[in-house]
């Protein structure tokens, strides 16, 4: 996945896939945010904690930097998501507020408050860790303190943190993604009463029912890989149980919760591939991407000595 993005991120710097500079911003940004919570998540904190135990990451205050960049990362990449489809609704539905909106500078402006905000907000998670254990006086690992489960304050912010990813923004993604498909339905009516046929050749149609199935499979791809975290956090809400901090790797509840883990962060990865994928001259500068390298190779073959 690591790789993907990074390939993604030249492709879409280069900016030779017919993208407006504002849409090439925003994916830029997605892939961006994607990329660091594969570094955060998969290795500086799955892999380096299972595999290197005795590694700087896996002291405590290694693994509290490591935790709060995971969700930092993951609430930039899904508030940048629900920020380019509010874009992609304004481009579609807003006419008016297009030309003000729908800005270069404005995309700018809104990726840094969104990353900014998601830094802000999950600055809390710091100073929820304790240490596991302690070995010559050297903290390790992390485990939740008890407070965050009693004192009401916290058990607010435990709320209000999955309301706002990833309830809210799968519903906001839901409303955005419903009115942009009704107003490119009532636009489709309207164009086939037009053109008073069934549209066989129709270039616009055909991109209005890929603009359709596009949206479908992002709110369907975040719910499904969103769930298994709600659930989870309705469980321990419900039965008071904690989040599991053991090492038994073997667990039946450890497995669900890395599970869980897993899935979120297969959901920041699959954004930009939603997105960009389904573009034709994103595909095609991949498949100049690939062979480039061949490409260099054949020609240092074919040099002639001088």
């Amino acid at each position: 996945m690591a790789p993907a993005n990074l390939v993604a991120i030249l492709i879409l710097c280069r900016g030779r896939c017919g993208l407006s500079r504002c849409i090439s911003l925003y994916l830029v940004a997605i892939a961006v945010t994607d990329f660091l919570v594969i570094v955060n998540g998969c290795i500086l904190n799955r892999i380096d904690r299972i595999y290197f135990r005795n590694s700087a990451l896996s002291t405590t205050p290694g693994c509290k930097l490591t935790t709060l960049l995971i969700f930092a990362t993951r609430d930039c990449s899904v508030w940048l998501t629900v920020a380019f489809t509010f874009d992609r609704f304004v481009v579609i539905g807003l006419h008016s507020l297009k030309t003000r909106y729908c800005t270069e500078k404005s995309a700018l402006l809104v990726i840094g408050m969104v990353c900014s905000l998601s830094c802000i907000q999950n600055a809390p998670f710091y100073i929820i860790f304790k240490p596991l254990y302690y070995v010559d006086g050297v903290p390790w690992f992390c485990v939740i303190k008890s407070f965050y489960y009693t004192v009401s304050a916290w058990q607010a912010f435990n709320s209000l943190d999955h309301i706002l990813t990833p309830i809210l923004p799968f519903l906001l993604i839901l409303l955005l993604n419903t009115l942009t498909v009704r107003i490119i339905l009532v636009a489709s009516r309207a164009r086939r009463r037009l053109r008073s046929s069934e549209n066989h050749g129709d270039t616009e149609m055909a991109n209005r029912r890929r603009s359709i199935v596009l949206l479908f499979a992002i709110s369907l791809s975040f719910l499904l890989l969103w769930v298994t975290h709600v659930i989870q956090f309705l469980y321990v809400r419900i039965t008071g149980v904690g989040y599991f901090n053991s090492l038994d790797f073997n667990d039946p509840q450890y497995i669900l919760q890395e599970t869980t883990n897993m899935l979120q962060i297969l959901s920041s990865c699959n954004n930009i591939f939603i997105y960009a994928v389904t573009q034709n001259k994103f595909r095609e500068e991949l498949k100049q991407v690939l062979i480039y390298p061949f490409t260099i190779f054949i020609a240092v073959l074919n040099r002639k000595p001088q």
